[in-house]
């Protein structure tokens, strides 16, 4: 059997939303599932987030999967409503959707719901991505205020900047002047404004990142946050090269050897998740010790330089991120971020869990 694997510890995951709560305050806490749980697997998230008090999603399906799961939680959609149609299945299954564009209001003006349902109101403070213009709240909050089938109304915003220096102040402060006359509950913080910015608390926090135990920070690691990794993706070494000065590794040639050196070839590719952009020195474990990637990473192989892993040959373990080498550090070396390569671990790739 191909040796790679993902190891996933519940138990981790469980310890990060004890942190995530730590710093809610008053707060109630949606734990962010979309996206499978930022690869995690829904199922497991699940499991090992049942002391949240809600769960956020992005479509019907995963909703629906959490209430066949037994979830009895507040359910969150994040985009809200994509048709008129789906207003019936949120009554079905109790969810709470995001309005965030004049369409959704005017599909639930002609189907309301058969029951009330709480829905949350979103506002553009200033990502320009989703949400009704900030200019416009009053008209709009009165509007969605008295749509029928609407049980109470949770005011909603998301921060473009949070992980940055630039901070959350110049989006937060004027969305709370403007919502402050509705009296109304609110949310706003995802995990980088709830690690940082304690004024975002409000009525909700919406953690998701931090929940599988990655930072959403280029200057602090998780591990100083208090965060255990989730995921630990690992295989072995299933081949040894011995390079001589000037001659090359992989696709391309991309690496040429400066000296006579050996390069172990690992079971894992960007057919697995590892991204095919890594460059040579993204970082890696072979046998517990810190090492380089080599070259062109290929659909299902990767090479890393064993100069300073004598003891390494086949059959050794590899550590390509999560416990002992944080996803950021791989992530930043690869120019992307850790969302992209939590959420990109391949179906093929076996997920062993752990408590």
């Amino acid at each position: 059997m191909r040796p790679i694997q993902a190891r996933i510890s519940l138990g981790a995951m469980a310890h990060n939303l004890r942190v995530a709560r730590s710093h809610a305050g008053a707060a109630r806490v949606f734990a962010v599932v979309k996206a499978n749980a930022y690869g995690h697997g829904l199922s497991r998230a699940r499991r090992a987030l049942a002391a949240a008090d809600g769960f956020a999603v992005l479509t019907l399906e995963e909703a629906a999967n959490l209430r066949q799961m037994g979830v009895e939680q507040p359910i969150l959609l994040l985009e809200g409503l994509f048709g008129a149609d789906e207003i019936a299945t949120c009554t079905e299954l109790d969810l709470w959707p995001v309005l965030h564009h004049a369409a959704q209001l005017d599909w639930w003006q002609r189907q309301p719901p058969v029951r009330p349902l709480q829905v949350f109101l979103k506002i553009d403070s200033g990502m320009h991505r989703l949400g009704f213009r900030l200019a416009d709240h009053a008209e709009i909050v009165t509007r969605v205020r008295h749509l029928p089938g609407v049980a109470g109304v949770t005011l909603m915003t998301h921060f473009a900047q949070a992980d940055e220096a630039s901070g959350v102040d110049w989006q937060l402060q004027p969305f709370l002047r403007e919502m402050d006359d509705h009296a109304l509950p609110w949310s706003c913080a995802n995990s980088a404004s709830l690690l940082r910015y304690p004024d975002t608390q409000g009525t909700w926090v919406r953690p998701g990142l931090m929940l599988y135990g990655a930072s959403p920070f280029a200057d602090v690691s998780a591990s100083q946050l208090g965060l255990q990794p989730v995921m630990t993706l690992q295989s072995e070494i299933i081949s040894v090269q011995a390079l001589q000065a000037g001659e090359g590794v992989g696709y391309g040639q991309l690496y040429r050897a400066e000296r006579e050196m050996r390069v172990g070839v690992v079971a894992c590719g960007y057919a697995d998740g590892y991204p095919r952009n890594a460059p040579t020195g993204t970082p890696v474990l072979v046998n517990g010790r810190l090492t380089r990637t080599l070259g062109r990473v290929s659909m299902d192989m990767l090479c890393v330089d064993l100069s300073e892993c004598a003891d390494a040959g086949i059959g050794s373990p590899v550590v390509l991120w999560g416990e002992g080498l944080p996803v950021e550090s791989v992530a930043a070396a690869a120019h992307t971020s850790s969302y992209e390569l939590l959420c990109a671990l391949a179906a093929r790739v076996p997920v062993q869990e752990s408590n």
